[in-house]
């Protein structure tokens, strides 16, 4: 790839702003392991591999090499009559000469390697405190955080460098990302820390990992409406062609999904993930990267007037794929699957040639969706009380100057139908939900500290429908002010019928999209209106639920 294969001719290189996000496997690296160079030099015991492997590293100071001739291919010397003479000649002693000595001396090339040239492949000679070499991240097996080293990037400069460093394009040219593109690079809610300095980031709270795996951290609501904050603000100076947001493969399509509802931006939002680990064999995320620079700089998303007209997407496996219709379903490249059952790749990254589209969403997304953070309302009618005494109204504020407010976000809860559940019937014969203790709890735990708060039902595939027992717990859960989705089971491929208007059909949604949806159609209408008893509501009141679940509805079916 070069740079005319990415932005047509005459064209202005775009900026694009990069975010490093959670747990995001392509930007981690495998384990430092001290090299058999340095256990060599150190007297250590040599681990069994007939190549050390090198790691990208930076040179202290210049150095003079001498490269054998013909030893890039092993048919380079069958064209040695295509090449030019090399620099000089080697003899058995190591010896430089300008002249052949001897016919079977060996050609050479003379190169300074400078430190200004950037990383190289070299030896990684570290060893731990004690002397002993590094054999994997921690010190010991499940070591706290202080005695473990990171493997994930901060953010993702160092990425981006090395891509360019080392990869290759088809035919052998320079990846050049800087070539065709600028960059500025962010965290929000990123996958390494800085732990030594002054101010020093937490783990779990500042940033967040999954390797080493007994150290797993998992971001929060506040890092979320965080992170939206930032990227809103980062795209409102108006200095960018589009967003690369890198995250963990099994959640990059949840977060883009909720960018794409609720930043308010006419550039496209990309999303990246690997299943392996950058600099490993075959890592896929090195790829994925400049596939999405090669997106955002054709222009292909935008429309006659400059303005995104995908919505936000996922890029992976030299696919565009909706972020609303995608999902991962295995750890391997390829491990991505359209869901809903309808169309989901929106464009194809055309091998040699620019990205084409395939088809065009026709959800609201970005600039167009109603529940983007511009047009969200400051304040909104929330729940709070109890179920034994009653529910009431509460005011919530949601949004300030800096854009959503952190403690306010809402809080959705997903909950799975499965058949043969315990089930208990009353004097009259009919199930009763005395069972659905995990949803009373959520209930309870909602009114007392979640002013903003909802379900998800997971049910029969593809109607959403559960068992009557559920049923019965989850529409105390929304006379009480908490709207329901239906969605159906695991990754449906129709469409969620709406049987009930006090529930809202999670459409072709999978249990995880509709949470996100739901969450930021919260942000938008607030609670529903809860009912005296909502174990017995009356026929106003459920005429006043099904008024406003109505509203709900519409925001389902168009975005």
């Amino acid at each position: 790839m070069v740079t005319s294969d990415i932005l047509p001719a005459g064209a202005p290189r775009p900026r694009i702003a990069v975010f490093a996000g959670p747990t995001a496997t392509i930007l981690n690296t495998p384990d430092l392991i001290t090299s058999n160079k340095a256990r060599t030099r150190h007297g250590l015991p040599l681990r069994p591999s007939h190549f050390d492997v090198l790691r990208p590293q930076r040179l202290a100071a210049p150095v003079t090499v001498y490269i054998e001739a013909f030893s890039a291919h092993p048919l380079e010397r069958d064209a040695a009559g295509l090449y030019a003479p090399p620099d000089g000649w080697l003899d058995k002693d190591g010896n430089f000469h300008q002249e052949q000595p001897f016919d079977d001396a060996t050609p050479v090339y003379v190169v300074e390697l400078d430190p200004a040239d950037g990383l190289y492949p070299l030896p990684y000679m570290a060893r731990r405190a004690n002397g002993s070499p590094w054999e994997e991240t921690s010190t010991t097996p499940f070591a706290p955080p202080g005695a473990a080293r990171q493997t994930f990037y901060p953010d993702a400069r160092r990425f981006y460098e090395e891509i360019e460093r080392f990869g290759l394009a088809d035919h052998g040219t320079p990846v050049e990302l800087w070539s065709s593109a600028d960059f500025d690079f962010f965290r929000a809610a990123p996958s390494g820390g800085y732990t030594a300095d002054p101010d020093a980031e937490r783990h779990g709270q500042d940033f967040f990992v999954y390797y080493p795996y007994h150290l797993q951290s998992e971001p929060g609501l506040t890092n979320l409406a965080e992170a939206t904050n930032q990227v809103q603000a980062v795209l409102a100076t108006g200095k960018y062609a589009g967003v690369q947001w890198l995250e963990g493969s099994p959640t990059v399509e949840e977060t883009l999904y909720w960018l794409g509802l609720v930043v308010d931006t006419t550039v496209p939002l990309v999303g990246h993930a690997a299943q392996r680990r950058h600099q490993s064999l075959s890592a896929d995320g090195d790829r994925n990267v400049v596939d999405g620079v090669k997106y955002i700089a054709s222009g292909v998303a935008l429309n006659e007037r400059g303005e995104d007209r995908v919505g936000a997407c996922v890029i992976v496996d030299e696919l565009v794929y909706s972020a609303r219709d995608v999902t991962k379903v295995d750890a391997r490249p390829g491990g991505y699957e359209v869901t809903g059952g309808h169309g989901g790749v929106v464009a194809d990254l055309g091998g040699y040639g620019p990205p084409q589209l395939t088809y065009l969403p026709v959800r609201r997304h970005t600039h167009c969706s109603e529940l983007r953070l511009t047009v969200l309302p400051e304040r909104v009618p929330g729940v709070t009380g109890t179920l034994d005494t009653g529910v009431s109204l509460a005011d919530v504020s949601t949004k300030d100057a800096d854009g959503l407010v952190p403690t306010a976000m809402p809080h959705v809860t997903i909950t799975k139908y499965t058949r043969y559940a315990a089930t208990r019937t009353g004097t009259d014969g009919a199930p009763t939900a005395d069972d659905e203790v995990e949803i009373f709890a959520r209930i309870n735990a909602n009114l007392a500290g979640a002013p903003l708060a909802g379900f998800v039902c997971e049910g029969m595939s593809p109607f959403g429908m559960a068992d009557p027992t559920r049923n019965a717990a989850l529409s105390v859960a929304l006379f009480a002010g908490m709207p329901v989705v239906r969605t159906g089971r695991g990754n449906t491929g129709g469409m969620a019928y709406r049987t009930d208007p006090t529930f809202i059909s999670g459409n072709n949604l999978t249990a995880t999209k509709a949470r996100m949806l739901l969450m930021a159609a919260l942000l938008k209408l607030g609670a529903l209106p809860p009912a005296a008893d909502p174990f017995n509501p009356t026929s106003d009141e459920r005429a006043a639920t099904e008024k406003a679940v109505a509203r709900y509805q519409t925001l389902f079916d168009t975005h």
